[in-house]
């Protein structure tokens, strides 16, 4: 178990982790690059696997980079906050196993070298064989439902469905021919980018469904201006949430209680979804938009969801055999799911790899400019708690709350004490962008150096304080390192004085309108 926080998983009643690697916010890159020094130098490769299936030439180089000996356990224990003996442990009994798999949440991917974690697990997995048969491989562990299946279907902006990029030509020319319309080669915006061309005045308008980017994305200061300043802010949930405070539009949405089509989980497995109750909304997402479309001088004529799959099965490859009379019959399908794969395909990479050879990708380790220093010492890693689900929109409105009604701080007792903090006080987290209040809970969960808190209630503003980083290749926002520091408080912060307000003026208004 790799995280810095103690989190339940390391000890249930039923199993416990051979090691916990507590380290430190920031270092997931340079422990799997001692992870792979411990690989090549005690030769735990997997030759086989490797002559087989992986590019030689990049392997090679590889080994190289990972026998240098600045990728030491010993050298980077330091840095990681983790003993080295700790390090070579957890690597030899994953690289000596008989079967080995990886499991990864957003403690990776919400890094600056994101990106660069996922190859370098990628590599360990090439190297000790432990990819492309049943209970191995690096699997990601998607945060939301659907979180796979909106991907698998074009959600990103540098890509259509299937995930085949907007720049090929003859992709676009395909999907051009069928809607009846010229594409523009150049991918569009992600949401930070969006954010920032609409505080630059250059970004008009936004449809955004089903997300609450006012409370979850980070630098909310920075995303409330942008929302601000937009001249058209459409929003389509199932609750009139942060977001929807900015909306001159709000679109009622549907509950997966109410939607029919399919949803797609973290192992590719794309399952049949029914309605077992009409929309309260009288119509569905797929069916407004379908509408805004119209309305824009863009016809669009589906009558189904249905017909909507038969087009994503028809222009996607990796989707070309799936039908509701194939997920009828077999209940759910894998992709890849076509010729060669009629009811799909339970293991990926089984006799080779999407591109051929596998190929290994040196990962050198670049900190993240946003580092623990004299004015801020510690370093805010934020998440999630069981009992809540992301912003809590939904669960709030549930029992859940008598788990947690509010968000607190962890801290270690040995920074409470030298700041003279006991749990339940109230504390102070500022960090280089903005400032916020919460009650604290001394605890040693966290390792010293390190605090944590969840995002669950909008009214803490958590990613008041968290920064505008975020991953080199997806833009994905660094919320797991924010150097902050903590003290004693007696007052709400600026901002949640100023939330609060606004809150108390837009009930007013709602009930006036009888809302």
């Amino acid at each position: 178990m790799c995280d810095p926080r103690r989190i339940d998983l390391v000890r249930t009643p039923h199993i416990e982790a051979s090691h916990h690697l507590a380290l430190q916010p920031g270092t997931n890159v340079p422990l799997m690059n001692a992870f792979a020094h411990v690989v090549a130098s005690e030769d735990l490769v997997d030759h086989d696997f490797v002559r087989e299936r992986c590019d030689t030439e990049s392997f090679r180089d590889w080994l190289d980079f990972a026998r240098d000996p600045a990728n030491a356990p010993e050298r980077v224990a330091d840095v990681l906050g983790v003993p080295a003996e700790d390090i070579r442990a957890a690597a030899r009994l994953y690289a000596t196993a008989r079967n080995s798999a990886i499991y990864y949440g957003l403690g990776v991917t919400e890094h600056s070298q994101g990106s660069t974690m996922v190859m370098a697990m990628a590599n360990i997995a090439m190297a000790t064989g432990n990819i492309g048969r049943p209970g191995v491989g690096v699997n990601p562990l998607r945060g939301q439902n659907n979180v796979q299946g909106s991907c698998d279907v074009g959600s990103f902006p540098h890509e259509f469905s299937g995930y085949r990029p907007v720049k090929d030509d003859a992709v676009r020319a395909e999907f051009a021919a069928h809607w009846k319309v010229d594409l523009d080669a150049e991918p569009g915006y992600r949401i930070p980018n969006m954010l920032d061309e609409a505080c630059a005045g250059n970004y008009k308008g936004i449809y955004i469904q089903g997300e609450d980017i006012a409370q979850s994305d980070p630098n909310t200061q920075h995303v409330e201006a942008a929302l601000g300043s937009m001249e058209c802010v459409v929003v389509q949930d199932l609750f009139l949430n942060e977001t929807a405070k900015f909306a001159h539009v709000f679109l009622p949405g549907t509950s997966f209680l109410e939607k029919d089509g399919t949803f797609v989980n973290a192992e590719r497995r794309i399952n049949r979804v029914r309605a077992v109750m009409p929309s309260k909304a009288g119509m569905q997402e797929w069916q407004a938009t379908q509408a805004l479309a119209t309305a824009m001088g863009y016809p669009m004529n589906y009558t189904s969801v249905e017909e909507i799959l038969a087009e994503i099965a028809e222009l996607t490859p990796i989707f070309a055999g799936v039908t509701f009379d194939l997920l009828d019959r077999e209940g759910s399908v894998q992709w890849p799911c076509n010729e060669q794969a009629p009811t799909g395909t339970p293991v990926m990479h089984q006799e080779q790899f999407v591109r051929g050879k596998g190929l290994f990708v040196q990962t050198e380790y670049q900190p993240t400019p946003e580092r623990a220093n004299r004015k801020f010492p510690l370093l805010l890693t934020t998440g999630r708690i069981l009992t809540q689900y992301n912003v809590g929109a939904q669960t709030r409105r549930t029992d859940n709350v008598e788990w947690l009604d509010e968000d607190v701080l962890e801290i270690h007792p040995a920074d409470a004490e030298t700041r003279g903090v006991r749990t339940d006080d109230w504390v102070s987290v500022t960090s280089r962008i903005g400032e916020i209040t919460l009650r604290a809970k001394v605890t040693s969960r966290v390792a010293p150096g390190v605090v944590y808190t969840t995002f669950h209630h909008p009214q803490t503003g958590t990613n008041v304080v968290t920064t505008e980083l975020s991953d080199w290749a997806t833009n994905c926002p660094e919320y797991k390192v924010t150097a902050v520091e903590v003290r004693p408080a007696n007052h709400r912060s600026e901002w949640q004085d100023g939330f609060a307000e606004r809150a108390r003026n837009q009930a007013e208004a709602l009930a006036a309108a009888g809302s």
